[in-house]
């Protein structure tokens, strides 16, 4: 396939350098967007602009280049109703207008697995996304993922300091199929030549088993050569904290963010990052498709050897 001229959003986030590496790797000219002072992917076009500013993507960032293609790895950091709202839905659907009227005949989303049991303000405004990029005319791929590597790593310098890994319950209360950033890198480049992935909604995860918790734990204490510690914290210091900060929010309003915060460690703590089946009302392992070669044993294991800690949890920023 001959390379295209790609509009990549959400460049200077984790997944987003991995995609845009791999978007040049096939030979690609890709054309990103970035935030004054953000760091630029190589090989890439970076352009100065606002994303969450319509006027400015498409005077600053388009510039009246044409493209064939757009990708999006837009995603609010924290998912807080005002910052999903404005990035998670109004500049990720901008940018897939201006995009389209650029000449973009490709859209390719990524998205977040933990949509289909929607209770959040960053759920509820993915899926509004997803109904305008499926709306818009385009031929649209919308990859949902299952958990990142970073995000879960971040208990590392817990254990190198000594202290036992957190645990929600007894840790088996959620399971997932990791994936790398190159392997899902690969995957959404592939969506842009790929006719079996056009018009789809597209559930990944890594290569599985699906992992519990209490596995992951597992794997870490075995990267770092130490006996596995687990301490058991109950979700309910969520949800209660939750309802407090909302009974505190109609004096202090400021509290509401806390508040949301507070349920999304909640949903984080209670559900899986697998294909949910209505069907038989709940998650399925079998039915998540894998892909890539990368594993969370080798991602814990390079962590161990270079003394990193990879902690930071946001996959794409703006």
């Amino acid at each position: 396939m001959a390379g295209m001229r790609v509009l990549l959003l959400g460049g200077s986030g984790t997944i987003g350098r991995a995609v845009a590496s791999e978007l040049v790797a096939r030979g690609h000219d890709v054309i990103c967007p970035l935030r004054p002072g953000a760091s630029a992917p190589p090989g890439v076009d970076a352009r100065v602009a606002r994303v969450e500013d319509p006027a400015s993507l498409r005077r600053d960032g388009l510039a009246g280049a044409r493209v064939d293609a757009v990708v999006s790895c837009l995603a609010s950091r924290t998912g807080v109703p005002a910052e999903a709202e404005a990035i998670d839905h109004h500049a990720t659907v901008d940018a897939l207008h201006a995009a389209r009227d650029a000449g973009a005949r490709r859209a390719v989303l990524l998205s977040a697995i933990c949509v289909q049991k929607p209770h959040l303000a960053f759920q509820h405004a993915k899926l509004r996304t997803e109904a305008a990029w499926r709306a818009a005319g385009l031929d649209w791929s919308i990859v949902r993922p299952t958990a990142y590597f970073k995000s879960l790593s971040g208990q590392i310098d817990r254990l190198r300091a000594g202290k036992p890994f957190l645990l929600f319950g007894d840790g088996r209360l959620t399971a997932c199929k990791p994936i790398s950033d190159r392997d899902l890198a690969r995957f959404m480049a592939d969506c842009l030549s790929d006719s079996d992935k056009r018009n789809r909604i597209l559930p990944i995860g890594g290569p599985g088993p699906a992992i519990t918790p209490r596995e992951q734990g597992h794997m870490l204490f075995e990267a770092l050569g130490r006996t596995p510690r687990f301490r058991s914290v109950s979700p309910r210091i969520l949800s209660g904290a939750a309802r407090l900060l909302d009974a505190g929010a109609v004096a202090l309003p400021r509290l509401r963010t806390k508040a949301e915060l507070a349920r999304i460690g909640h949903y984080y703590a209670t559900e899986s990052m697998l294909v949910w089946d209505p069907a038989i009302g709940r998650y399925d392992a079998d039915a998540t498709p894998e892909t890539g070669r990368d594993t969370l044993r080798d991602h814990y294991a390079r962590l161990a050897a270079t003394g990193t800690s990879d902690a930071r949890g946001d996959h794409a920023v703006f």
